[in-house]
């Protein structure tokens, strides 16, 4: 189902500015089993499932509130998993240890291909992220190949202003060459989709509960064909 916030545009955008992780790649929420398989874990240790099933994640809740960043959440999930492993894990390592060896396999098909008919219809195309090599490191994002097809790059992994800062939005806008009423933000954070909106942009939520309707919605705001999806 379509939430209020997710409603497409009226305004067919210039430009598409994309979240990166759980929108570009899928989220640990939803490949929870594949990773407790390579980290060794028991079934279920991973129990805690954010947007899928945020009433057995009071983290998440508090997160949500903004009691904690989503930074905190990340940093203590990880230092937990760490623990059981016997080690001592930043984000970082969670990542690099339950995303494999190579990154674009943990690319959405969907978004990849919807990048390429945005950037096939004349769109631009780019990341606004918080933690774009913070989490992913430098190394896996060299051969990334939907970042090759990417017009704009913001990370405050470098910039240290974060999202739903206006600050953040307005440095994609500037490398985009866009005004904000013509781009279309999309994220997994109520919280910067709020952001953007006040900051004049676009917006779409990415549900990550419903990542197909997600994709449909961000095809409609576009002015895409659902066809080729």
């Amino acid at each position: 189902m379509t939430d209020q916030l997710s409603k497409p545009p009226a305004a067919r955008p210039n430009a598409l500015l994309l979240d990166f992780g759980s929108v570009v790649t899928f989220s640990v929420f939803e490949i929870a089993a594949q990773a407790e398989r390579r980290l060794g874990l028991p079934a279920g240790t991973l129990n805690w499932r954010g947007p899928i099933e945020p009433a057995g994640d009071p983290l998440w809740r508090d997160m949500q509130a903004d009691i904690i960043t989503e930074r905190q959440y990340w940093e203590q999930r990880s230092a937990e998993i760490g623990a059981l492993l016997g080690k001592q894990w930043q984000p970082i390592d969670f990542f690099r240890a339950i995303r494999g060896k190579d990154l674009n396999d943990d690319v959405r098909p969907a978004i990849f291909t919807l990048v390429e008919a945005a950037k096939q219809a004349g769109l631009k195309v780019g990341i606004l992220s918080n933690e774009l090599e913070l989490f992913a490191g430098h190394e896996a994002l060299q051969d990334l190949r939907i970042l090759r097809l990417m017009d704009a790059v913001v990370d405050a992994s470098h910039t240290d202003v974060l999202k739903p800062d206006p600050r953040a939005y307005q440095s994609a806008l500037e490398l985009l060459g866009e005004a904000a009423p013509d781009v279309l933000f999309v994220d997994d954070q109520l919280r910067n989709i709020l952001g953007a909106r006040k900051a004049g942009l676009q917006a779409q939520h990415f549900r990550v509960e419903e990542p197909e309707t997600s994709v449909h919605d961000i095809r409609r705001a576009l002015g895409l064909s659902p066809h080729d999806a």
